[in-house]
Parts: structure tokens; C-alpha cells; sequence
């Protein structure tokens, strides 16, 4: 840790991870491995991403997640906003088997990281 990073609650900084600058991990929040937390990154709780696999015509690994711009993922060689992947949705797969699933996972996607950011604003808020 270095800088005026914070690490408090139940949060855990193991392995070689390191957090620096103005970045805050909290809540039950684990960062592990290689992970680097900088800038004014806010990591709490257990939900700022979301991963499902097998999931699409490859069977690969759809991941989610938050960002200061809003919901990013990545799926094999895609990576883009979720806005962007549900347009790459409609156009390779139509109204496929494939294009329903990926539209239920762009669902929930919404559903929880949207819940998530109010908590995410309201714990801002209150730091004020």
C-alpha cells in the first residue's frame, strides 16, 4: 500500500496486489494476485463485476464491470460498453438461441451493477 490508499472493514490486500494513490478497498472486498487498485479507484463489496461461462456460440467467458464511464465487458474478442456489446449481440446472432441468452445476461448485468452503483453513490456521498 502506498500513497493515501485506504484498506479497512473486512477488506483483504494479499498475494502481490498492490493499492496505491487515492484508492479506497473495503467492505468484504478481496484484491489478489497481480491486481493493482490506483487513482481514485472505489472497491467495495463483492459485486463491481460480474463473470458467466460458458456462455455463447464459443462457450466462452462473458465479464462485466464497472468504470467511471459506466458498464464495460468483454466477451472473447469483444470489449467495449454494454450498449455497444447488445448492438454486437443483435448483429452476429439475430434472434438466435445464443442472442436470448446473451440478452438475459445483459439483463441481469444491468439489474445488479445498477443496484450496486446506488450503493456505490450513497457510500460517495456520505465520505463527503
Amino acid at each position: 500500500m502506498s500513497g493515501d490508499a485506504r484498506v479497512y472493514g473486512d477488506a483483504r490486500v494479499y498475494g502481490d496486489a498492490w493499492v496505491s494513490g487515492d484508492a479506497w478497498v473495503s467492505g468484504n472486498a478481496w484484491v489478489s494476485g497481480n491486481a493493482w487498485v490506483s487513482g481514485d479507484a472505489r472497491v467495495y463489496g463483492d459485486a463491481h463485476f460480474i463473470t458467466i461461462g460458458p456462455i455463447g456460440s464459443e462457450n466462452g467467458v462473458f465479464t462485466a464491470y464497472r468504470t467511471e464511464a459506466g458498464i464495460q465487458c468483454n466477451r472473447g474478442c469483444f470489449h467495449g460498453t454494454l450498449d455497444e456489446f447488445e448492438a454486437a449481440v443483435q448483429k452476429t446472432h439475430g434472434d438466435s438461441q445464443y442472442a436470448k441468452e446473451y440478452r438475459l445476461v445483459i439483463e441481469l448485468v444491468r439489474q445488479r451493477l445498477k443496484a450496486e452503483e446506488q450503493e456505490f453513490a450513497a457510500a460517495e456521498a456520505s465520505d463527503l
